[in-house]
């Protein structure tokens, strides 16, 4: 002990070197003792309470079933969501031209109403002297520069011979903006000779006589009067004015 730890104990010693080989023979035993130590240790964990590497992979394996499972339910339930969205927007349009339907049979239903109300009553004074009358007058906006115009002429009495004549509509037209005050009069079919066909009268009970009006962009028509003439007089036979505040 004196020899070796004592104050004549030597200050150098000596010791032998081992090879670069001898090193890395060292290092790879002990690598391959950890492995095995780490790999014994997921086989160990069942003494413990715990999961084995076996029982691991057998979850991942279920796992990896399970989302593909989910992978394919997606898959459907995006196919049936396409499908059944494509059968709403059918059934929506098929709403949506019911709907239209509808609301043009009923109009078309309270016109013939209307007509056949005239009608009773011109029949029922077939005996009174004929006169001419315009018992409905309509205008109705179709889109920024086109309006569509009717009207019902209706001649009263026993008449023998077909009425000829012509209808002159003439529209007050003013601009959507308040701050502009361009107002004018509009006139079918000096202004718009392509109505004159529509507005001509040949008939010997009713005529009812339907057709657009062109304004310019951005103005709106205030009111609008239809005069029914002979043919061949300046004077108007009946004279109705629908006004559109």
């Amino acid at each position: 002990m004196r020899r070796s730890f004592g104050i004549t104990a030597p200050h150098m010693a000596v010791r032998t070197r081992l090879p670069w080989w001898g090193r890395g023979v060292i290092l790879l035993v002990l690598l391959i003792g950890v492995g095995v130590a780490w790999w014994t240790w997921f086989d160990a964990r069942a003494l413990l309470g715990g999961p084995t590497r076996r029982d691991l992979e057998t979850r991942i394996a279920t796992l990896e079933a399970e989302v593909q499972r989910y992978r394919g339910e997606a898959a459907d339930l995006r196919t049936r969501n396409s499908q059944l969205e494509s059968d709403l927007a059918m059934t929506r349009g098929a709403q949506e031209a019911l709907s239209r339907q509808a609301t043009d049979l009923a109009g078309e239903n309270a016109q013939v109403k209307e007509e056949l109300a005239f009608l009773q009553k011109l029949f029922a004074d077939s005996n009174k002297p004929g006169g001419l009358t315009i018992p409905r007058l309509t205008l109705e906006r179709q889109d920024d520069e086109n309006w569509r115009y009717g009207l019902l002429v209706v001649r009263g009495g026993s008449p023998g011979e077909d009425y000829r004549g012509s209808v002159v509509l003439e529209a007050t037209v003013a601009p959507i903006d308040p701050s502009q005050s361009a107002v004018h009069t509009l006139t079918l079919p000096e202004d718009q000779p392509d109505a004159a066909g529509a507005l001509t009268l040949k008939f010997k009970y009713y005529q009812r006589i339907e057709g657009t009006l062109r304004v310019p962009a951005g103005a709106r028509v205030t009111a609008l009067t239809a005069r029914v003439y002979e043919q061949g007089s300046t004077t108007p036979r009946a004279t109705r004015t629908l006004s559109n505040p």
